[in-house]
């Protein structure tokens, strides 16, 4: 009997706090694999090819949309495509483990229609905007033009919550943290069932 092909999905607005949170469980729980994207966009510094993100050029990513390999994509700002490719949850299961994406709200609501009955859905809620802005702020990762974007994406991706299986707000790390193993033991606990 095969085990059943399970994944998390973790959305929320950039800032929120899910590379954080993704993190922990990733560090915790043995039985998870982190999903990684794809990506038109230039790496950061710190990012590495294949950890992060797998970086294309966008002729290559659209090749990949006219090839039916990613589950999901979005342009999610000028420029900047992200999709999920088919083969890394396909590689996760054939470890025998459970895929871990982290993703926006639209490419979430896309795998939900895949994979609804086998996945958790969590939105990573920041609390309100103001946080978020201090937060993105506070990463220096933003320029003015940049960070009026993301916020008025936020704004829109924090009234989609409400569409998830699980809310976690992240106002207080710890509080979040906890919650979220929680959450997570259950999965793993369910993993077989």
């Amino acid at each position: 009997m095969d085990t059943p092909k399970r994944l998390v999905v973790f959305c929320g607005p950039s800032g929120a706090g899910k590379s954080t949170l993704t993190k922990k469980v990733l560090e915790r729980y043995p039985q998870f694999a982190l999903s990684v994207s794809a990506t038109t966009r230039p790496p950061r510094p710190y990012e590495v090819e294949g950890t992060h993100y797998y970086f294309v050029a966008e002729n290559n990513f659209k090749e990949l949309i006219d090839n039916g390999e990613l589950l999901e994509y979005e342009q999610v700002y000028a420029g900047s495509y992200y999709g999920t490719p088919k083969r890394e949850l396909e590689r996760i299961w054939a470890m025998g483990r459970i895929p871990l994406l982290d993703l926006d709200v639209q490419g979430a609501a896309r795998l939900k229609q895949w994979y609804g009955a086998q996945g958790i859905f969590v939105f990573v809620h920041p609390g309100s905007l103001e946080n978020l802005a201090q937060r993105l702020m506070a990463r220096g990762t933003e320029n003015p033009e940049s960070m009026a974007k993301r916020l008025e994406r936020a704004r829109y991706e924090l009234d989609q919550a409400h569409l998830f299986d699980f809310v976690l707000h992240n106002i207080d790390l710890v509080q979040a943290e906890a919650q979220l193993m929680a959450l997570m033991d259950q999965v793993v606990k369910n993993k077989a069932s």
